[in-house]
């Protein structure tokens, strides 16, 4: 892996973060990061604080941190769009039967679900999780309208069985309502639309996130024309994907400064082959190929075996078939939970897959290489810190993708 290399320790950072499929307030990721930023500096002996962001814009927190010695200051600004998120959930529950019924159809006829299984089958059975469980309410709610409609037939014939299923139709409806309302607890609808939102367009982006993306890569420019030390981008899940096409974007454009701040991309727990199997995702699998094969932008990608939701360990340039000789990133390591987690932590989390689909931004008891808070508030550079690191002997490189093509 060729190295960048910087010549002064890092005091100064500007972060963003790039979330997934996500609708939620964004602070609740200011939270996530203090409380465990603060147990994270308990276990490895350093000090870290946060206090508010004061400035309008983007929505952020300032971080103080002294790490093996240095002062470091960094701001963390949060690329936001939760709203796009929103949008896409505001289906009708027939509206998000026949979401499940598109989004299969165009994931198994393309083959890609088929390829993405065979190469790791843990993301692709959290994938079908919703689709079981949508059915499975369906199945308890034509139930109910079946019973009502037999009792109604014993008790007054052909006449009660008409009435048993008109009550029956209305009992079904409520049943399904009830369980969209509870979704907080099941989870289905929103990993219904989640999956959705990348099948609807197979691969592509629609319009109006392509719109915020091209805001988001202003943003970032505007930061690398700065004096801090280092810019760093963190996607994480659906976000690390986001994140490529930014930063694929900024390098073709010439926007990434030679002689401006370090610029680092960390992907965590990332999802990229749910989009870049699909037809038409010429435009991620470019970026792929084209971020993969530059110098000027540090790319460590983070992900773990324990975390279900991810394509652990998945070379995302490589498994979409776009790696070439020239491709130097990403670096592709664990975060290894088995390892960096107490037993009993572990054991607590196990299964709790949507927890550990976060563990990325969290505290581990035992540290090994990974530590996210010294990333985004310690002394040196993505790139620096991780120099000279080999990528795991366990990662997945070979080309799995059905569609390789970089244009249409």
């Amino acid at each position: 892996m060729r190295q960048i290399k910087t010549e002064n320790v890092v005091r100064t950072r500007r972060v963003f973060y790039i979330p997934g499929y996500d609708p939620i307030h964004p602070r609740r990721y200011r939270e996530l990061y203090r409380t465990e930023s603060a147990a994270q500096a308990k276990v490895s002996g350093y000090q870290i604080g946060q206090t508010p962001k004061q400035s309008k814009g983007l929505y952020g927190w300032h971080v103080e941190a002294s790490i093996d010695g240095v002062a470091v200051r960094a701001d963390v600004e949060v690329l936001l769009w939760s709203d796009i998120v929103r949008d896409s959930m505001a289906s009708s529950v027939p509206a998000t039967y026949l979401q499940l019924l598109r989004t299969a159809w165009i994931y198994i006829t393309t083959g890609a679900l088929g390829r993405l299984m065979r190469m790791r089958k843990g993301p692709v059975i959290a994938a079908l999780y919703p689709v079981g469980m949508l059915l499975v309410q369906l199945l308890i709610a034509i139930a109910a309208l079946v019973v009502l409609t037999w009792a109604g037939r014993i008790l007054a014939g052909g006449f009660g069985a008409a009435i048993g299923a008109g009550i029956g139709l209305v009992v079904m409806g409520l049943i399904l309502r009830w369980f969209k309302k509870k979704d907080g607890k099941f989870f289905a609808y929103y990993l219904m639309h989640d999956y959705a939102f990348s099948a609807r367009w197979r691969g592509a982006n629609p319009a109006a996130l392509e719109t915020r993306m091209a805001g988001f890569a202003d943003i970032i420019a505007g930061a690398m024309m700065t004096d801090v030390d280092e810019v760093l981008v963190v996607g994480h899940s659906s976000g690390a994907h986001l994140a490529v096409s930014i930063l694929a974007d900024l390098s073709r454009a010439g926007r990434v400064p030679a002689d401006g701040p370090a610029l680092g991309f960390l992907s965590l727990g990332q999802v990229v082959p749910m989009m870049s199997f699909l037809p038409d995702a010429y435009r991620l699998r470019a970026d792929l190929a084209d971020l993969s094969a530059q110098d000027a932008i540090a790319w460590v990608d983070v992900t773990a075996p324990g975390d279900g939701c991810a394509f652990a360990l998945c070379d995302p340039v490589a498994v979409s078939g776009v790696g070439t000789a020239g491709s130097k990133w990403p670096l592709v390591i664990s975060a290894a939970f088995t390892q960096s987690l107490a037993p009993e932590t572990w054991k607590a989390l196990r299964w709790r897959f949507f927890r550990l689909h976060f563990q990325y931004l969290c505290a581990f008891d035992r540290p090994k290489d990974y530590d996210y808070f010294q990333i985004t508030a310690g002394p040196m550079t993505l790139a620096d810190r991780f120099a000279g690191r080999v990528a795991s002997t366990s990662r997945i490189v070979t080309p799995t993708s059905k569609y390789r093509s970089v244009a249409p």
